[in-house]
């Protein structure tokens, strides 16, 4: 499945994966490369055109809507046998995780990563298996399910990547995630501007060569036949040294070749140049895969990466909504959009309409049974006594809320809170830990959410910090079904490693909860959070204990 566009050179085109359009659609080169707000002050004297009304590929037979969808090309790691056809990598799970207390459960990941296949990406990093124990297995599942599982007409099934730096430990962390997968793919990274080799490796041009070039070999002999390599700031590197590194990659079996704008810091003509120049000038690269990855500081990610695929780039790494560290990445949904394509209500994952429709509970993706339906049975009922009218967005509150969960350390029983304008706010909780265990706490606070979550802290006895703290109503109504969601932080005991500086750093873990309730649904968002910081620190310490043990076997 893929998107064609053509561009006002006729001889320069290319395809975007989608599984909803087949459009061409005339994009002047001014609207990529010379966008007068995106150039330098000399050259701001263009005119944007209008863009051009956009054909309808879709036909009606037998009553049904179709749509005419060029074929996907065979998947062959350093070649794409269709030279205008451009693959979608999806960084999603892995970048877009960076952002503040976007922490996703083991399960939420699976459940993403599946819309993910259905919406028709080429490639899913599913995330950096070396910074925890926890990512690890979680990209293992998808790769397992995922990246085994047919969807679509054509029998798709993504490529699985894991991300790991320039060690054989990352690398070893990474291959056995994603080896599992039908396609597995590795993606290592050094970085080779002189600010990051001199500051950060402290490293000579020669040593980042070397270490490149051995652990992609490494890689290679672990089995991994796909390997892709980012040169980390490249935008900042020197262009014949990155040359260079690129050439020695290609030599030691790297396959796809990913050109970050690690900091944000280029406009797009010259991000466009920087890809054609390698291009031009990078010995061996009619054997690899050129790729762009950017951020999104300076508000031209997709501007960017549109420039790297004028250019010659076709590979395009990006994120759902453009989330991801700092201001984020090149948006998924935007590169469609700012081709001239808007992205239809119907669209997976980020439509107007998705999870919008009464065709009953299958239509959420969700496969549940035993003790899980019974739970959102239980749930349901509760609600049904209390409302008149229960709509699809009120079932989808209470399924979000009982599966995408983290392993339960503790669960809420009972609550009592009172408050009002004549005495101080008060809250009774009483939980139940994994073991059966009843606790009972009271604790007083400027408000019964206050309250309620100084009882928890009582009974938890773990240090958090609420760094933040949002509600909403799934419908309107006075009877609406609140869902609140949270981030917490805890002590340095909850670190983990850097995906691009390899510094430690201090984890958020968020949590979500819904109920008629709004005390109700704030405590189970906060128990929630809590779990996921409990659950992650039980794994790092069960890590560490195997490690011990198989350093004492050896």
């Amino acid at each position: 499945m893929a998107l064609s566009l053509a561009f006002s050179n006729p001889s320069k085109s290319f395809s975007l994966p989608s599984c909803v359009h087949h459009h061409h659609v005339s994009i002047p080169r001014s609207a990529l490369l010379t966008n007068p707000w995106l150039s330098p002050p000399s050259s701001r004297f263009f005119s944007i055109p209008s863009p051009s009304p956009l054909p309808k590929p879709w036909s009606r037979s037998g009553g049904a809507l179709k749509c005419s969808l060029p074929s996907r090309p065979q998947y062959i790691p350093n070649h794409i046998p269709d030279p205008n056809y451009v693959r979608i990598f999806d960084t999603t799970l892995r970048d877009g995780e960076q952002s503040p207390g976007a922490t996703m459960t083991s399960n939420e990941k699976l459940v993403i990563a599946r819309h993910l296949s259905r919406l028709g990406v080429d490639i899913i990093e599913a995330g950096f298996p070396a910074s925890s124990p926890d990512d690890l297995d979680a990209v293992r599942s998808i790769a397992i399910e995922v990246g085994n599982q047919p969807v679509g007409e054509d029998g798709h099934v993504p490529v699985i990547c894991g991300l790991a730096r320039c060690n054989k430990k990352d690398i070893d962390a990474a291959w056995e995630a994603v080896r599992h997968a039908k396609k597995p793919r590795v993606h290592t990274f050094i970085a080779t501007s002189e600010i990051h080799m001199q500051h950060k490796l402290r490293k000579t041009r020669e040593e980042v060569v070397n270490i490149a070039r051995e652990m992609v070999a490494y890689a290679r002999s672990l089995g991994c036949q796909d390997i892709e390599f980012s040169p980390e700031d490249a935008g900042r590197s020197d262009r014949e040294f990155l040359y260079h590194v690129l050439e020695e990659v290609i030599k030691a079996g790297a396959t796809t070749l990913n050109i970050p704008d690690t900091v944000g810091y280029t406009l797009p003509s010259e991000f466009g140049k920087l890809i054609a120049d390698i291009k031009a000038n990078t010995p061996g690269i009619e054997n690899a895969i050129i790729s762009t990855h950017c951020q999104n500081d300076l508000g031209l990610a997709t501007a960017n990466t549109l420039a790297g695929a004028y250019a010659g780039a076709r590979q395009l790494e990006v994120t759902v909504n453009g989330i991801g560290e700092r201001a984020g990445n090149a948006s998924l949904e935007e590169v469609a959009e700012h081709t001239g394509l808007h992205v239809q209500p119907h669209k997976a994952i980020v439509g107007a309409n998705a999870f919008a429709h009464e065709s009953g509970i299958h239509q959420f993706g969700y496969d549940i049974g035993g003790k899980e339906l019974d739970d959102v049975f239980k749930r349901f009922k509760e609600v049904a006594e209390k409302k008149k009218r229960i709509s699809d967005e009120d079932l989808e509150a209470l399924m979000s809320d009982e599966i995408f969960q983290p392993p339960v350390i503790w669960s809420l029983a009972e609550l009592q809170a009172t408050c009002g304008t004549l005495g101080l706010s008060t809250a009774t909780v009483k939980l139940v830990s994994s073991d059966g265990e009843e606790k009972i706490a009271c604790s007083i606070g400027t408000g019964p959410v206050d309250a309620a979550y100084k009882a928890i802290d009582s009974i938890v006895q773990v240090h958090a910090v609420l760094r933040e703290y949002a509600m909403n109503a799934v419908t309107e109504g006075i009877d609406a079904i609140a869902t609140t969601r949270v981030v917490i932080r805890g002590d340095d005991n909850y670190t983990s490693t850097h995906a691009l500086t390899g510094e430690t750093m201090r984890r958020a873990f968020s949590g979500s909860g819904a109920s008629m309730d709004i005390v109700v649904s704030s405590v189970r968002a906060y128990i929630s959070a809590l779990n996921k910081m409990l659950g992650f620190v039980s794994a790092m310490k069960a890590s560490k204990e195997n490690t011990e043990k198989q350093n004492i076997s050896h």
